[in-house]
Order: C-alpha cells, then sequence, then structure tokens
C-alpha cells in the first residue's frame, strides 16, 4: 500500500503495527490523511479512530478492510471516518481517495463523509 501511494506521488509518513503506535505516531506527525486498516493484532482500527479523536476530530481517515459489510462500514462512517474501501473490489479506489482528501485538508475546506458502495466480493 505504501509503495502504490509513494508511487502515486504522496509522501507516506509512517505506518503502525499496533494501536498504540498508530494513535501516537498520527498525533505526532498530524498527516493530511489517514489510511486505517480494520484489524490490529491487539484492537481494531475502530479504537484507533476513537483514540485520535478524542485529541482532534481534523484529520480524515480512509478505512481500508476485507470486512466490508454494511455495518462494518456504518460503524466506521458513523464513528467519523471519510470513506470505507472494500480491499476486495475497491483498492483500486485508495490512492484517488488519499489525493482527494489531502488536497481537500490542505486547503482547508470542509470534508465529508462519503457515501459507502455496497461491496460487490462475496
Amino acid at each position: 500500500m505504501a509503495e502504490m501511494l509513494t508511487a502515486q506521488g504522496m509522501v507516506v509518513a509512517g505506518q503502525a503495527d499496533t494501536p498504540e503506535s498508530a494513535v501516537s505516531g498520527i498525533l505526532a506527525t498530524q498527516p493530511d490523511v489517514v489510511v486505517l486498516d480494520v484489524q490490529f493484532r491487539q484492537s481494531t482500527g475502530l479504537q484507533v479512530l476513537q483514540d485520535v479523536f478524542k485529541t482532534t476530530r481534523d484529520i480524515p481517515f480512509i478505512i481500508l478492510s476485507n470486512h466490508a459489510e454494511p455495518a462494518y462500514r456504518a460503524r466506521y462512517l458513523a464513528a467519523g471516518a471519510r470513506q470505507f474501501l472494500d480491499k476486495c473490489s475497491e483498492f483500486h479506489e485508495l490512492g484517488e481517495a488519499a489525493a482527494r482528501l489531502g488536497r481537500l485538508q490542505r486547503s482547508h475546506q470542509p470534508v465529508s463523509s462519503l457515501q459507502p458502495k455496497e461491496p460487490s466480493c462475496p
């Protein structure tokens, strides 16, 4: 994922293996956009999202998951994620989504939640 984003001209500010390192890294670097996986070894991406939002809600999150059922999408979007992408059917949209949200963030335009798509993978 990092290689793909870098190849599209984006700077990857960091990566994390644990929820704690993800939260501390996000808060320390204040990136334009966070791409967050649902799964962590000891927790979930939802906990990371909620922990970051305790400090700031200014960073847009794109959630990337193999668990793209409507309930997962709804839970993450309701928690404040801007977009939810299914790794199976929507991964190709990640670069464009990150670039778009990054441009909006840098221009200080309001960033609203993007409507989820229905998953197309079985």
